[in-house]
């Protein structure tokens, strides 16, 4: 079995654009700008045999305040940029009960089904509560990037770190 590192999209790969101490999407590709460090993490995670899968909850387009197009312009725009195998993308807002929208774990639990994902030994990396939710309710490692957001934090997480280089330094060394 495959083992791997799912991460959030805004805020993990990319900077998230923070208003009254909550997190947005960018909302251009001009707005987008990849974390320092994030792509040498990812390499070097990739490099260590991690299947590295994006799963982003992007409501925005449900709501009808962004276009789908440009959530897929942004999400190529990494995948071309960076060591990223897939996006698993939910366009669907909380009314919707998706399976998909975190905290519900159907993104994870799709990808481990569909690519042989060992999810007790792969890891969900968010900065939010419904990605840590999402990666426990998946059976996965959760590592919590703490930007001090003005919103409802996690409870538990296995790892509280301050970046994405951070995680992925602690994660290849936990394979040794």
């Amino acid at each position: 079995m495959r083992r791997a590192v799912f991460l959030d999209r805004d805020g993990v790969i990319n900077r998230a654009i923070v208003r009254d101490g909550r997190p947005y999407p960018p909302a251009s590709l001009a707005e987008v700008e990849v974390l320092p460090g994030v792509s040498d993490a990812l390499g070097a995670l990739h490099n260590k045999g991690f299947m590295l899968i994006v799963v982003t909850n992007q409501p925005d387009v449900a709501r009808g305040t962004m276009p789908k197009a440009v959530v897929e312009e942004i999400n190529n725009y990494l995948a071309e940029s960076l060591s990223i195998d897939e996006f698993r993308t939910c366009y669907c807002d909380d009314s919707d009960y998706c399976d998909c929208r975190k905290p519900r774990p159907g993104a994870l639990l799709m990808a481990a089904q569909q690519h042989g994902i060992d999810l007790g030994k792969s890891y969900m990396i968010g900065d939010r509560w419904r990605d840590i939710e999402a990666g426990q309710r998946a059976g996965c490692i959760t590592v919590f990037i703490d930007y001090g957001y003005a919103e409802k934090q996690p409870e538990l997480v296995d790892l509280r770190v301050k970046s994405l280089s951070e995680a992925a330094k602690i994660i290849i060394e936990d394979m040794k």
